[in-house]
C-alpha cells in the first residue's frame, strides 16, 4: 500500500532577474494516512514553501511529489482544482474569513464551487457537521467580526473540514492567538486526528509541534532531522 505523500528529492528554486534563492534543497519523506506531522523551523527554512508544494498551490523545480501514489506534475489543470477543493483543507495564520459574512457563508464557501448539482439539504447537513466538530453551532449566524480570534480560526477549521477532506494542512494556526486560545485549537486539531484524519502542521514553536506524532525538521530547505514525537 502506498503512502498517501511520498516527496523524493524534492526542490524549489525562486528565480528573480539574476538571482536564485533556494527554498527546498533535496527533501525526501513519506506520510501515511491519518498521521499527524509537524515540519517546524525558523523563519525562512523553506517549511512553508514545502506546505505550498505538498498542498498543490505551488509545483517544485526538482524531484518527485506523489500523492496516493501518482506523479503530481501528471495531473491535469482540472484534476489538481478538484483535489485542492475537495481532498485537503487549509488553515492558515490570519483565518482567512470573509468580512461582514455570517459564520455559517463562511464555512458554505468551498461547497460553492462544487460543480455537481447537489441537494441544498446535503450542504446544509454538511456546513452543520463542520460547526458541531470545533463547537461553533450556537455562533453559526454570527458576523466574522463579531467573533473572537480563537473563534475565528474555530471557523476556519470548519471549513477545512466541511468537504471531509482526507489531509488538512495548518500554517502557524496559533500564531494570531493567545496561548489559551491556542491550546484549544490544537486540541481539535489532535481530536480530529484521533478520528483518522491526516495533519500536516506547520510551526516553529516547540510547545505547538508537541502535539503531532511525528516531527519533521528543516533548516536551509534541507530536511534535518525526522523523529517520532515522544513528548
Amino acid at each position: 500500500m502506498s503512502s498517501l505523500i511520498e516527496v523524493k528529492n524534492l526542490s524549489k528554486t525562486y528565480v528573480s532577474g539574476e538571482v536564485e534563492t533556494k527554498a527546498l534543497c533535496g527533501a525526501s519523506f513519506e506520510i501515511e494516512k491519518g498521521e499527524f506531522v509537524a515540519i517546524m523551523g525558523p523563519s525562512g527554512s523553506g517549511k512553508s514553501t514545502l506546505m505550498q508544494i505538498l498542498g498543490f498551490l505551488d509545483k517544485p523545480t526538482g524531484g518527485e511529489y506523489l500523492y496516493q501514489g501518482r506523479n503530481v506534475e501528471n495531473y491535469s489543470d482540472d484534476e489538481l482544482s478538484v483535489v485542492r477543493n475537495q481532498e485537503v483543507g487549509f488553515v492558515f495564520q490570519a483565518f482567512n474569513l470573509l468580512p461582514r459574512t455570517t459564520v455559517y457563508e463562511n464555512v458554505e464557501l468551498p461547497l460553492l464551487y462544487d460543480t455537481e448539482k447537489v441537494n441544498k439539504e446535503i450542504h446544509k447537513n454538511k456546513i452543520n457537521k463542520a460547526l458541531e466538530a470545533v463547537s461553533l453551532s450556537h455562533r453559526a449566524d454570527y458576523f466574522s467580526n463579531q467573533i473572537s480570534g480563537g473563534q475565528k480560526q474555530r471557523v476556519a477549521i470548519a471549513r477545512a473540514l466541511v468537504n471531509d477532506p482526507k489531509v488538512i494542512f495548518a500554517d502557524e494556526p496559533t500564531g494570531n492567538l493567545d496561548s489559551k486560545s491556542g491550546k484549544k485549537i490544537m486540541e481539535i486539531f489532535e481530536k480530529l486526528n484521533q478520528e483518522g484524519k491526516t495533519i500536516i502542521l506547520i510551526t516553529h514553536e516547540t510547545e505547538i509541534a508537541k502535539y503531532a506524532k511525528r516531527v519533521i525538521r528543516v533548516e536551509d530547505g534541507e530536511v534535518v532531522k525526522d523523529v517520532e514525537n515522544n513528548e
